[in-house]
């Protein structure tokens, strides 16, 4: 409520942020709606009221930009959710997934999260050397559907992004169940442009409540028969769950024509084509060791430029819809 002009500016301040960041409907109370209309406009205030209109004028306005609040304008500004997944352990796909974070996020600073959703042994933290305060639970027990609730619970990166750490202790990861998954993927779509989930191997229940609310999936893979293998295996399967995808890569990670298979050996074995190849590099676990992502030092190097590649596709999908409806229609999300 507004009681002076450094009130006005404070409030209309406050307003501003709160549109832009989650497209709130923002109602300003002020003695002067007149006098603060133009200024109020601008800031993408929605609607005024005064300090001494009746109790019915107040829940009129207040029904009004509740709806405006479940109007498809706001749920437009919704963020998009990139899955980052891979059927064993062992390919990489931490280290893909952290250099795409951070990548996505020297594109939209402040505006990208990174979630480490791999329950009981996530390293995130570790490969972008931080000491996060908080963790995974306890942004789990905070999402609810508010944003605001849960931004405390994140840890900020030198790079602008925003860090959903993994759980140090096996018994509080424990209490991570896949609803909660679900709570806080949807509070964080809220509030940032690109909200990126690094899994634990496999199809977990955890993972599969992301899946039901990703745009984009990520799936990453070795150059090794195991690993060729389970994907496949993976990709059977989520073509039978019809996620609702707007798209999908295929990451190849530790490409070397001395392990004995080519990438043509891949996509014949997995039946699809291979999006991204990553060549072996000595500089990966040296990134890895320091913690600090190829993308975040900007090594001029193979594998970096790959890196960079994969970004730009997943930063221009809304233009390039590469392989749209690959495992299925969009119609399971809307009835989520």
């Amino acid at each position: 409520m507004v009681e002076s002009g450094s009130d006005e500016q404070e409030a209309l301040s406050i307003a501003g942020w709160a549109v832009e960041r989650f497209g709130a409907p923002v109602v300003l109370v002020t003695p002067d709606p007149h006098r603060a209309g133009l200024a109020a406009m601008r800031a993408g205030v929605r609607d005024m009221i005064t300090p001494d209109s009746t109790v019915d004028e107040y829940r009129d306005v207040i029904a009004r930009n509740r709806w405006a609040a479940q109007s498809p304008s706001i749920d437009e500004r919704r963020g998009r959710v990139i899955t980052v997944a891979s059927p064993k352990g062992g390919v990489g796909k931490t280290t893909v997934t952290t250099n795409l974070a951070v990548g996505l996020s020297q594109l939209a600073p402040e505006s990208v999260v990174l979630v480490d959703l791999d329950i009981h042994f996530g390293d995130v933290a570790s490969a972008l050397n931080l000491l996060p305060e908080y963790a995974l639970p306890d942004a789990a027990r905070a999402a609810g559907g508010d944003p605001l609730a849960v931004k405390p619970y994140l840890t900020r990166h030198e790079t602008g992004l925003w860090v959903v750490a993994g759980s140090d202790s096996p018994a509080a990861a424990d209490e991570v169940t896949a609803t909660g998954v679900t709570d806080l993927l949807r509070s964080l779509v809220q509030s940032f442009s690109y909200v990126v989930v690094d899994t634990a191997p496999g199809l977990s229940e955890h993972t599969l409540a992301a899946l039901d609310l990703t745009d984009i999936l990520v799936l990453v893979t070795g150059l090794d028969v195991p690993g060729v293998r389970g994907l496949r295996k993976e990709i059977d399967t989520l073509a039978q769950l019809s996620l609702p995808l707007e798209a999908r890569h295929i990451v190849l990670n530790f490409a070397d024509a001395a392990r004995g298979l080519t990438t043509a050996d891949v996509e014949s074995t997995i039946q699809a084509p291979v999006d991204h190849v990553l060549p072996s590099s000595k500089m990966v676990p040296i990134s890895v060791n320091q913690g600090i992502p190829l993308l975040q030092s900007r090594t001029k190097d193979p594998v970096t430029r790959q890196l960079q590649q994969l970004v730009e596709r997943i930063s221009g999908q809304q233009e390039n819809k590469i392989r749209r409806g690959f495992f299925g229609t969009r119609g399971r999300k809307e009835s989520a």
